[in-house]
């Protein structure tokens, strides 16, 4: 209970930060009203081919790639927790809060814990979004509180990449810079924004293995088919397996950087 404690404490702080940030906030809101408004819509004449419609599985293009969405959203959202590590040691805070009586590897924790809930939040503002422009979830109420679980999860991966990096790295330009390496192939080598039918087989391949491909899939099925445990079991397993492996090595680099 007391690890459980120091996780919250942690996760509450960062969560402050956010609100606070409000040109922050603002952001979240407008970048998937941008994304869906206007890609969206100007690629919906795409889906009015019947060959497309049954790659996309959707005769809305919108529908389709708002999984996509919501997927890139918590990918880039990720980052910050990594640069939250940079911030605290440049003013000092990450002394304290070491100096504090909690255990370290609640620090992690925490912010990978924050930055699910800040998914969270960003992830149920495009819903809604989505669904003004007219997108119908076919699993219901019960698969959007699916959905939101599977993103919040999703989002831990690279919060935690991004916090493994950030305790030996001292510039928050370097940290940008290495995980942008990732994060772009990542999210532009995946099926997230087009199928992997229309893609050339090599693409085809490395989005077949793509973390963010078999994100996308069980969302993806939410969204457009519903409940389909068989299509979506591969998909959660791997996001899960992933999650906690980035927590266990959040943990055991922050631990190591920060050794007496």
């Amino acid at each position: 209970m007391t690890m459980l404690s120091d996780i919250w404490y942690v996760a509450w702080r960062e969560l402050i930060k956010f609100f606070r940030a409000k040109v922050r906030v603002v952001v979240t809101l407008i970048q998937p009203l941008l994304w869906l408004g206007l890609m969206g819509n100007v690629m919906q004449g795409f889906a009015k081919n019947q060959y497309v419609q049954q790659m996309l599985g959707t005769q809305s293009y919108l529908a389709f790639m708002t999984p996509g969405i919501i997927l890139m959203t918590v990918l880039f959202g990720g980052v910050f927790s990594g640069i939250s590590i940079i911030w605290d040691r440049r003013f000092g805070y990450l002394e304290k809060l070491m100096a504090a009586p909690i255990s370290r590897g609640a620090i992690p924790l925490g912010k990978m814990l924050a930055a699910a809930l800040q998914g969270g939040i960003q992830v149920l503002v495009i819903i809604l979004i989505a669904m003004g422009f007219g997108v119908r979830f076919a699993s219901g109420p019960v698969g959007i509180l699916a959905i939101l679980l599977i993103a919040m999860i999703f989002s831990t991966i690279l919060s935690g990449f991004s916090l493994s990096m950030a305790v030996t790295i001292k510039t928050q330009e370097t940290l940008m810079a290495i995980v942008n390496f990732f994060t772009m192939p990542l999210m532009f080598a995946s099926n997230a924004l087009f199928p992997r039918e229309a893609m050339p087989g090599w693409l085809s391949a490395i989005a077949r293995v793509n973390p963010v491909t078999h994100a996308v899939a069980p969302i993806r099925e939410l969204t457009l088919h519903g409940w389909d445990w068989g299509a979506m079991y591969t998909g959660i397993a791997v996001i899960v397996g992933l999650a906690l492996a980035m927590g266990l090595l959040a943990q055991w680099m922050f631990r190591r950087a920060t050794v007496e």
